[in-house]
C-alpha cells in the first residue's frame, strides 16, 4: 500500500524527528510510505483576516501539488470522522483494497485552504483538541503504525 503524508512545515526537534524516523522505519514492513513537507507561511499572531486567507492559500497551493490525481485524500481536520484504532484499522483495509494512493493532509497553523478540502475524500479527527503539526504528524504514524499492526493481527503495546 503506497500511504503519502503532506505537511506543512518541517520537524525541527530532534525529540519529534527522533519519534517520526522510529514509526517511519517501523511502518517499512506495512507500506510504502513517503512523507512531503512543504514549506509554512509567516504568520505572526496579529494578521488581519484576509492574510490569514492568503497563508492558507498559499499553503493550499504547494499541498495540492503534492497530491496526485488519483489519490484517495484524507485531510486531518477538528471537524472530521472520529474513530477507534480498530475502526482506523478497517479504513486502511478498505483503502488498500481500492488499490489507490492513500494521502493524509496535515495542515499548518491557520489550518486548511477551501480548494485543499474541495480536493479532500474525507475528513479525520484525532480529537476536538487542536494539536500542533510536529503533534499531529506522530499521532498519525503510530495510528498508521497501530492500525497495520491490527490488520496482520500482531501484538502491539497498549
Amino acid at each position: 500500500m503506497n500511504v503519502r503524508i503532506v505537511c506543512v512545515g518541517k520537524l525541527k526537534e530532534a525529540f519529534f524527528t527522533d519519534a517520526c524516523a522510529e514509526f517511519q522505519k517501523r511502518l517499512g514492513r506495512f507500506c510504502a510510505l513517503e512523507i512531503v513537507e512543504v514549506a509554512d507561511e509567516k504568520a505572526p499572531e496579529s494578521l488581519h483576516p484576509k492574510d490569514e486567507d492568503l497563508v492558507r492559500e498559499k499553503e493550499g497551493r504547494r499541498i495540492l501539488k503534492s497530491i496526485g490525481p488519483k489519490d484517495f485524500v484524507t485531510v486531518l481536520a477538528i471537524d472530521g470522522r472520529q474513530m477507534t484504532s480498530e475502526a482506523f484499522a478497517a479504513y486502511l483495509t478498505e483503502k488498500e483494497a481500492e488499490a489507490r494512493p492513500l494521502t493524509f493532509v496535515i495542515g499548518g497553523s491557520l489550518g486548511l485552504s477551501p480548494e485543499v478540502y474541495a480536493r479532500a475524500n474525507t475528513k479525520l479527527s484525532f480529537s476536538k483538541m487542536t494539536f500542533p503539526h510536529r503533534i499531529a504528524r506522530l499521532l498519525l504514524l503510530e495510528q498508521l503504525y497501530r492500525g497495520f499492526k491490527i490488520n496482520a493481527h500482531e501484538a502491539y503495546h497498549k
